[in-house]
């Protein structure tokens, strides 16, 4: 219970340590349990009696180290490692010379339940390269003869440096007592306590009573495996025994039997950019479109001095939850690796065209016999492509306007700092399984681009300007199509009303597009580029004159009583005319009013009330005035065209009509 972990061995990478459990338990039995069989052939029981004292085992141990190779304390024969194996166990008497051997196999091997040659059977296989340290001390422990075998089923018969069937010699020494004199090339030697009361590191009693060993109670050994070319070897299992004799072919009497720790190896894989830093917390952007990853693995294989294996990075995504547990898109080809090869190992860089949520799994498929394959797609492989949100700027195309006139509005979207990103790429993946890693690019930012125009508002938004029912604008309007970065427009709208206007414009990205976020300029119509006035309309003025011609008379006589009579007043074109007195419209007439009636006291006055003609433009105009007397004491009179109109106009407008 004290050799039981790393921590309590000095950084061993394998330990086992067994109790028996109580004596004569677990010891072979039937005539199969010879060690050039296989354990299928074994055979156990539980059962006192028939099992010499000092063939009985109460505790086995082992323990291996990797250390670094040195020439005077651990000489590795060139390999990387210097690969070392303790073992040992103690006995329950110390009465006549002790034949021990030691198991490690590859393979687990364990007490089975089914019935073999009158016991117990086994579970486990041998494998080839299993390996079997028997030892003999005699004198008191001051000779040790010790060989090494290895499971080799090439081995059909003894002879050469076949030991026994399936046994291959690896090395045999008659002098391996381990001490001071050894030299750094030995590759094996052991050891039983030389005295009576060596302490025991754990609790114990043998026969005779004792809590402490006495001489040959305890023995312990060890092997350097890289000295014997079998340190890539990884074992599962020990097994301690005793026997009737150092033969290959000895009666097996006690064992205990023990785990002790197969090859390891372990995978961890950390995501990164594709420039090969670490991935911020808050994830990548999809940039411009495409952004690179990669995977970088740290292997650590335990146990075996050499090995070899491969290993396979794989992506998923986007998911939306989850781990690429399995499937995924193989990243690159699969990687040769093995003791030699640096870390980290670095994926092939991965180019993502979406946004979303990928996960990498690493998979490392072992190629030497005992070391396991080992995988990582924890939550810690998983990373975030974000979408990007491109900058959107409007600038309204004139302020102000006169009312009437349509107010426009342009937007550019995109710009150096915050460029548009385009759509994710169709073609990635494995049976457009995922359509986005090492994939194309896809189109340029698509969507459409709302433009919204609120007022009449001298400060904020105001609200939303109607619909026009007589021109037929519309609001909002959308822009289509966008293709990527570039100014669109401009739309048109003419309002209703003079006032102050604000334009809003509000990028939407298509439906499918996961690569570009919303954005909105203006949403506050504070921004001045945006607003716009729509102004009165200015009013002008102009005139054209018009005269009514108008005449008035006096008539007068020195006597012959009242007045009586009628006067005519006739208006000519010329002078000429005017003396001819046509007296119709052919001859020049323009106008012409009466006769009004005369009569009364004499200075009788007359006046025309002429609303029928007028001078429109510069011109002369003649008046003929003529009174006839109906009193037979006085005679009638004429102006005879001694009287004209003349007409001048300044600023006359001629364009407009006269009613």
């Amino acid at each position: 219970d004290q050799c039981t972990s790393a921590a309590n061995t000095t950084g061993a990478t394998a330990v086992s340590w067994a109790d028996d459990g109580s004596l004569n338990a677990s010891i072979f039995t039937g005539g199969g349990s010879k060690d050039p069989q296989d354990v299928s052939n074994w055979a156990w029981k539980d059962g006192a009696g028939g099992l010499p004292d000092k063939d009985n085992l109460l505790h086995s141990f082992a323990a291996r180290y990797s250390l670094a190779p040195n020439a005077s304390t651990c000489p590795s024969g060139g390999a990387s490692t210097c690969e070392v194996l303790f073992f040992g166990s103690d006995r329950y008497d110390n009465s006549g010379d002790a034949q021990q051997g030691f198991w490690f196999f590859q393979n687990a091997v364990g007490l089975g339940t089914n019935a073999v040659g009158g016991g117990t059977g086994f579970t486990g296989l041998h494998r080839a390269g299993d390996l079997l340290v028997i030892s003999d001390f005699s004198n008191g422990g001051s000779t040790s003869t010790i060989t090494v075998y290895k499971w080799d089923p090439t081995c059909k018969k003894a002879g050469g440096t076949c030991g026994d069937v399936n046994l291959r010699t690896l090395e045999t020494s008659d002098n391996a007592l381990c001490s001071s004199t050894l030299t750094t090339q030995d590759a094996f030697c052991g050891i039983v306590n030389p005295t009576n009361g060596t302490p025991a590191p754990w609790s114990y009693t043998d026969k005779s009573g004792n809590s402490t060993y006495l001489n040959g109670e305890f023995y312990e050994g060890g092997i350097n495996l890289s000295l014997l070319g079998v340190g890539d070897e990884c074992f599962a299992s020990v097994a301690s025994e005793t026997r009737s004799s150092t033969s290959t072919t000895a009666t097996l009497k006690d064992f205990v039997l023990g785990g002790f720790g197969t090859c390891g190896s372990s995978l961890t894989t950390t995501p990164k950019a594709g420039d090969g830093t670490t991935i911020p917390a808050a994830g990548l952007s999809i940039g411009t479109g495409s952004v690179t990853a990669k995977d970088s693995a740290a292997l650590a294989v335990t146990g075996v001095q050499n090995w070899t294996g491969n290993l396979q990075f794989y992506l998923c995504g986007p998911i939306a939850s989850g781990t690429c547990d399995t499937g995924g898109v193989p990243i690159g080809s699969s990687k040769a690796v093995s003791q030699a090869t640096a870390e980290p190992i670095v994926s092939d860089a991965a180019t993502l065209t979406s946004a979303g949520r990928y996960c990498w799994r690493g998979d490392f498929t072992s190629t030497k016999t005992g070391v396991p394959d080992a995988s990582d797609h924890s939550t810690g492989e998983c990373f975030t492509v974000n979408p990007v949100t491109p900058d959107l700027d409007t600038a309204a195309v004139a302020s102000p306007v006169d009312f009437g006139q349509a107010v426009q509005d342009n937007a550019t979207l995109g710009s150096a700092a915050h460029p548009t990103a385009t759509q994710p790429g169709t073609n990635g993946g494995v049976n457009n399984t995922y359509t986005s890693i090492n994939a194309t690019n896809g189109a340029p930012a698509g969507g459409k681009i709302t433009f919204s125009l609120f007022g009449p508002s001298s400060t904020g938004c105001g609200t939303l300007t109607a619909n026009s029912t007589t021109l037929g604008d519309t609001n909002p309007q959308d822009f289509t199509p966008i293709s990527g970065d570039g100014t669109y427009g401009p739309v048109s709208y003419t309002p209703g009303a003079p006032g102050s206007y604000h334009w809003k414009a509000q990028y939407i990205p298509a439906a499918t597009d996961v690569n570009n976020l919303g954005s909105t300029h203006n949403g506050s119509c504070d921004d001045p580029d945006e607003t716009v006035v729509v102004s009165q309309v200015q009013t002008t003025i102009s005139t054209r004159q018009f005269v009514f011609p108008q005449d008035k008379t006096t008539v007068s006589a020195s006597g012959g009583g009242n007045l009586a009579g009628s006067v005519t007043f006739e208006l000519y074109d010329t002078a000429a005319n005017c003396a001819n007195d046509g007296g119709t419209l052919a001859t020049g007439l323009l106008y012409s009013e009466g006769p009004l009636s005369v009569s009364g006291a004499t200075s009788a006055s007359k006046t025309t009330n002429n609303t029928s003609f007028r001078i429109t433009s510069d011109r002369t105009v003649y008046w003929r005035v003529t009174y006839a007397s109906t009193n037979q004491a006085q005679l009638g009179s004429s102006s005879a065209c001694t009287e004209n109109t003349a007409v001048t106009y300044t600023g006359n407008d001629s364009g407009i009509s006269i009613p």
